[in-house]
């Protein structure tokens, strides 16, 4: 692992307010630019659903529809969903952008994945034992776990998790690492399970038995046309998430690490277990603005189409603080997680026993 240096509590005063600095001017600027672009993203997605769909049915049209379809999936769940969800537009006072009432195409229910993913996920990140998200109950992401050899299925296992994506989020808040170590009973998880249920169905009655049905005889062209852009989305999704969270380089921290953090030590940690993805305009919206993942870190409830306009500015405090800035392109970064996860499948020492390094000198 590379050494990152340690601040001290008056650095790591200054970093959290030159950080907390960029959040207020951005704050200050939002205005009906930003409400435009939501409203844009959202009309598009809607407009690439329709159109998808009304391709599905006809052999000849089957590819560019199913195409279509997959990327308003991506859309939905990721430029749109997720960020609304986080709360983004709340201050818009629109009820169609309310993060707190957003539900989106697919199988994870959103009051869940609110609970999840906007608390504990965001205010954990990267704490191993309490950040949910470091290997999703089925694997293991960090050396801080300790190997069984039940991880020698680790590759088998991220495959599953990558194809079956929406319903590996979905089971997140079942807690199923839990549920095998004992610590709860799947009776103590009902109403999480069929809320779960109620939200699979709904999603698989829609793709698999409505749309089909709908489209009489041509039935087979649709149900795999919808099994097929689900499958894109899934793998998208899972790529730029694990590219985000687990590329060679990325951190994690114990709960001693992390006890009585202050601001600056919060933001410090959300840039050390983070990595960007480097691209295009067009691939930043495919994925949600979240190839920008350490500016999502750090300010998770800003719009993400600003995080592009102030990547550069958060790179060069981090610059000056001798703090990695973690970025490369898609292909790299997913390299480095598919490393990660075969090596991690393996017995390895754990340096769980050692003195955890604190986040202030």
């Amino acid at each position: 692992m590379t050494h990152t240096p340690t601040l001290t509590p008056g650095q790591l005063e200054e970093f959290g307010r030159a950080l907390d600095a960029i959040r207020e001017k951005v704050v200050a600027d939002l205005g009906q630019a930003d409400v435009d672009y939501i409203r844009r993203r959202i009309r598009n997605q809607r407009g690439r659903e329709v159109a998808g769909r009304a391709r599905l049915g006809l052999p000849p049209t089957w590819l560019p529809g199913t195409a279509l379809l997959a990327v308003s999936k991506i859309l939905d769940n990721m430029e749109i969903g997720h960020n609304i969800m986080h709360g983004q537009y709340e201050w818009t006072g629109d009820p169609a952008l309310s993060g707190q009432a957003f539900e989106w195409d697919t199988a994870c229910p959103g009051d869940q994945w609110r609970h999840s993913h906007n608390f504990t996920h965001h205010t954990f990140t990267n704490i191993v034992g309490m950040d949910r998200d470091i290997g999703y109950g089925i694997l293991r992401m960090s050396e801080d776990q300790p190997w069984r050899p039940y991880y020698l299925g680790n590759p088998v296992y991220a495959f599953l998790l990558m194809v079956l994506f929406q319903y590996g989020v979905a089971l997140h808040e079942l807690e199923t690492d839990r549920i095998r170590s004992g610590e709860v009973t799947l009776a103590d998880k009902n109403e999480v399970l069929q809320a779960i249920w109620r939200k699979t169905r709904r999603q698989v009655l829609k793709d698999y038995v409505a749309f089909p049905l709908l489209a009489g005889p041509f039935a087979p062209f649709v149900f795999t046309g919808n099994m097929t852009a689900n499958l894109v989305r899934n793998i998208w999704a899972f790529s730029i998430i694990f590219c985000g969270h687990f590329p060679e380089g990325t951190e994690e921290f114990s709960v001693e690490q992390t006890r009585n953090e202050t601001r600056g030590q919060w933001y410090y940690r959300q840039i050390l277990g983070s990595a960007n993805l480097t691209g295009g305009k067009l691939f930043h919206i495919l994925s949600g603005n979240l190839s920008h993942q350490i500016e999502h870190h750090l300010f998770p409830d800003l719009p993400a189409r600003r995080y592009a306009e102030i990547a550069p500015q958060v790179r060069e405090i981090c610059e000056r603080y001798g703090l990695r800035y973690n970025a490369g392109p898609l292909p790299k970064q997913f390299a480095t997680v598919v490393r990660k996860i075969v090596r991690l499948g393996l017995p390895t020492r754990s340096p769980a026993n050692a003195t955890a390094e604190p986040l202030a000198a």
